[in-house]
C-alpha cells in the first residue's frame, strides 16, 4: 500500500532551516550526493550534509562555477552532466567502482523556464535534465543505493508541478505548441511522479523515494527570468535583491534546503515514501479545482492529486525505460 498523502505534524514549519533538521543527528559513516551541489539550495543542502558528518560529493557539468560555489567546504567534487547519457555513466560507474554504499542521493539540479532547447538526443531540455537525467543517475547507481540497506532518494520537485501533467504521447514538445513554463510544469510533475514508482520499486529492497517542493527561493534557477519578471511576483525588492517572506512562501536557501534534508535523515518518515513534502512535513493533497496560474506568484500549498497518482508514475517510468534504455 502507497503512504498516506497526509501531515504527520512534524513539529517544523516554513522557517526551519536545514541546520535546524540536523541538530543532534550524526551522519559519520553516511554518503551523500548531491546534483546541483554547487548553486542555491543544493549548495545549503550539501553544506548542511557535511556538517553533520556526511561524505558528500557533488557532480558538477560546470567544474570551475562549483569549486568558487563551493569554496572552504569540505566536500568532493566530480564531474557529471546531466544530459549526457555517457557522462552519466561514467560517474556512476566511477562511485560503483569504489564499493561503497550510497545512503543519501538528493537529485537537487535543475532547469527551469528557458526558451525551446533540446539535447543532443533531440530530448526537451527541461524534461531531459530535471526527469531524465536524474532517472538514469539513480539506475546506475542503484546497486549502491541497494548495499546502503537503507537508502533515501530525494526528488526536487516544485510548486511548479501544478502548471502541467506529463505529457506521456508528447513530453518533448514535437507535436504541440511549446511553453517554457508547461514544460517546466511538465518536469516537476515527473520529479514528483518518479518518487512515488521509484519507491514503489525500492522498499522492499530497503530503498525509500520522495518529493519535495523546497519553497520559492531566487536562485541562479530563475536565470531565465528578467528581474522585471521577479519582482512583478515579490521574489526581488526594488534594490533587486531576494525577498524572504514566509508568509508567501519566499525562503532563504537554508530554509529551501530544509525539505531535501528532513526527508533524507528524519526518523518520522521511517517507513514511509512515496509521498510529496512541503515546509518538513508531508504536505497536504490539494484539491482538483485549486488552479495555480503558470509563472504567477501564486502562494498555494499541497500537492495535485496527479503529481502522487501511482497508475501516472508507472505509465512515465515504463516511458522513461524506453526514452532512455535502462531501468534499475
Amino acid at each position: 500500500m502507497p503512504s498516506p498523502q497526509t501531515p504527520l505534524g512534524s513539529g517544523y514549519g516554513p522557517a526551519t532551516r536545514a541546520d535546524d533538521v540536523l541538530a543532534g543527528i550524526d551522519l559519520s559513516g553516511k554518503t551523500a550526493i548531491v546534483t546541483g551541489g554547487y548553486s542555491g539550495i543544493g549548495t545549503e543542502t550539501a553544506r548542511a550534509l557535511r556538517a553533520a558528518g556526511a561524505r558528500v560529493i557533488v557532480p558538477a557539468r560546470d567544474a570551475q562555477k562549483a569549486r568558487a560555489a563551493l569554496d572552504g567546504l569540505d566536500v568532493e567534487l566530480a564531474t557529471m552532466d546531466l544530459t549526457s547519457p555517457a557522462s552519466i555513466n561514467a560517474f556512476a560507474a566511477g562511485y560503483l567502482a569504489s564499493g561503497q554504499p550510497l545512503h543519501f542521493l538528493i537529485n537537487s539540479a535543475g532547469v527551469m523556464a528557458c526558451p525551446l532547447t533540446r539535447d543532443a538526443r533531440g530530448f526537451e531540455l527541461q524534461f531531459a535534465t530535471n526527469h531524465l537525467g536524474h532517472f538514469q543517475l539513480t539506475a546506475r547507481l542503484w546497486p549502491a543505493l541497494v548495499g546502503a540497506h537503507g537508502a533515501r532518494v530525494i526528488a526536487l520537485s516544485s510548486l511548479g508541478h501544478r502548471y502541467a501533467t506529463v505529457d506521456i504521447d508528447d513530453p518533448n514538445f514535437e507535436r504541440r505548441e511549446y511553453d517554457r513554463w508547461i514544460a517546466y510544469g511538465q518536469s516537476k510533475t515527473a520529479n514528483a511522479l518518479f518518487a512515488v514508482e521509484l519507491d514503489a520499486r525500492g522498499k522492499s529492497r530497503g530503498v525509500r523515494a520522495f518529493s519535495v517542493h523546497p519553497g520559492r527561493i531566487v536562485t541562479d534557477l530563475a536565470r531565465h527570468m528578467s528581474a522585471e519578471e521577479l519582482q512583478k511576483i515579490g521574489a526581488l525588492d526594488e534594490h533587486g535583491q531576494p525577498v524572504v517572506d514566509l508568509a508567501r512562501g519566499l525562503k532563504s536557501p537554508s530554509q529551501g534546503a530544509a525539505t531535501s534534508v528532513w526527508a533524507a535523515t528524519s526518523a518520522q518518515l521511517d517507513g514511509l515514501g512515496g509521498v510529496y513534502c512541503e515546509d518538513c512535513d508531508i504536505a497536504v493533497l490539494a484539491p482538483e479545482e485549486d488552479v495555480t496560474v503558470p509563472g504567477s506568484a501564486s502562494i498555494a500549498s499541497g500537492v495535485r492529486p496527479w503529481a502522487v497518482d501511482p497508475v501516472a508514475a508507472e505509465r512515465l517510468w515504463m516511458l522513461s525505460e524506453r526514452m532512455l534504455g535502462v531501468s534499475l
